[in-house]
């Protein structure tokens, strides 16, 4: 079921190229500090924020570090929780020169990064087979009707278990769900024209079936 809803959103929306690089400078870099700046924010507003840095050639982990706090919350404030955003860059740039290839446990070990930005940061940045679970995943898949109430872990293990362990796999997938969810599944579901509506629980709940 799970790739042939797979299938069923690539050919329908078409490869997404996911994760938008908008830099040339340091693009594992650059993934790592947007998964902690799209935290509680659209991506809209993460893309300002990232070009800020981008215009001054400060998308670096030693030049965020040199950065005074007062400036570096002044360029990520389109990003939304500013002051609390600055200081898990640092934190974050510092691990970053410390630890090249991170495991997905150190990661969790840092100050504001959970489950799901560290595993965008593993798949995306580092290109280990973690599959991201967010809200969208979360609405899109209980709407479907194929998971009920599952935590972050339990809701993980079902992709990672009934995909191929695939990173490009993975990064498509993961983001054709996203553009499912701002299409169609959205807080109040747009179902006409949903490509999945034929299988989805709450389309035939709504359509009396």
């Amino acid at each position: 079921m799970l790739l042939k809803i797979y299938e069923t959103l690539l050919k329908h929306f078409g490869p997404q190229a996911w994760w938008p690089v908008r830099g040339k400078a340091n693009p594992v870099y650059e993934i790592c500090v947007g998964a902690i700046l799209t935290q509680n924010t659209a991506w809209a507003n993460v893309e300002k924020a990232l070009d800020n840095l981008i215009k001054i050639n400060m998308l670096e982990p030693k030049k965020i570090l040199a950065t005074p706090d007062k400036k570096l919350q002044k360029l990520i404030r389109p990003a939304g929780f500013f002051n609390q955003k600055a200081e898990r860059l640092k934190i974050f740039s510092r691990f970053f020169l410390d630890n090249p290839k991170p495991t997905r446990e150190q990661l969790l070990a840092l100050k504001g990064i959970g489950p799901e930005t560290a595993d965008s940061i593993m798949l995306y940045a580092f290109d280990r087979p973690h599959f991201v679970i967010d809200a969208y995943t979360r609405r899109v898949f209980s709407r479907l009707g194929l998971v009920k109430g599952a935590d972050y872990e339990e809701l993980q293990r079902f992709f990672e278990e009934n995909l191929p362990k695939k990173v490009s796999l993975y990064k498509e997938y993961h983001a054709l769900i996203v553009e499912l969810a701002k299409t169609y599944c959205k807080k109040i579901p747009q179902c006409g024209k949903c490509p999945l509506k034929s299988v989805c629980e709450y389309n035939m709940k709504s359509m009396g079936k």
